[in-house]
């Protein structure tokens, strides 16, 4: 797998490289903003983006804006956002076009090395991961809809699969079988709303229409 990382901190950039390189990730180019990472990703054609949400000169949404545009130009293109901070409108907003493969992350994950890289590859390979305390942000809020109609169990079930993970890692999660995590993920579909076809588009679905709900 190659990616392509945009980050401004050289400490952070530097120790990023370095960690991929040892799980076998190849780091195409380092880039420190937005028209840099644009650039990058049109020489490389990498597999995945890592990038800052802020990024020069203003270090406020250079980051993300940058690969939002980029996933408008490269339809599918996988991108994992990291962040100091839980921002709730960028977290939706890049869940917006519903296609997968992206990803919210906050920085302290990084740390964890496992989890970060194995989100990484999930994210690579078209899932789609949040981080936990962004889930437990956005479930904070409250309101009338869709989402207040499932049950708590369901509502752990959807939040798992916020994070990215699969029907058998809920099940071991949550100490449940496969076909139990089949039918809760069946009753989340039909309460929500969505289509019948194309199980892994509605996984996505679901998980966007959950944000939506926390607004």
């Amino acid at each position: 797998m190659r990616v392509v990382i945009a980050e401004d901190n050289v400490l952070l950039s530097a120790g990023l490289e370095l960690l991929l390189g040892t799980k076998g990730i190849e780091v195409a180019a380092v880039v420190t903003d937005g028209p840099g990472l644009m650039e990058a990703v049109e020489r490389h054609r990498p597999d995945a983006v890592l990038a800052d949400v802020r990024l020069p000169p203003s270090f406020r949404d250079e980051g993300i804006r940058a690969a939002l545009a980029l996933r408008r130009a490269y339809p599918g293109l996988p991108v994992l956002v990291l962040s100091q901070y839980v921002e709730k409108v960028y977290a939706r907003e890049l869940l917006s076009d519903g296609s997968g493969g992206v990803g919210y992350l906050l920085k302290d994950r990084v740390s964890r090395v496992g989890e970060f890289v194995d989100g990484l590859r999930r994210v690579a390979g078209g899932g789609t991961v949040m981080d936990p305390e962004v889930i437990a942000q956005l479930m904070a809020g409250s309101g009338e809809n869709a989402v207040d109609s499932l049950t708590n169990r369901e509502r752990e079930v959807l939040t798992l699969m916020a994070h990215g993970l699969g029907n058998g890692e809920i099940g071991k999660r949550l100490f449940v079988t496969d076909n139990a995590v089949h039918k809760h993920i069946g009753n989340i579909f039909a309460k929500l709303g969505l289509p019948v076809t194309d199980g892994g588009h509605r996984r996505v679905l679901a998980v966007l229409t959950y944000l939506n709900s926390r607004q």
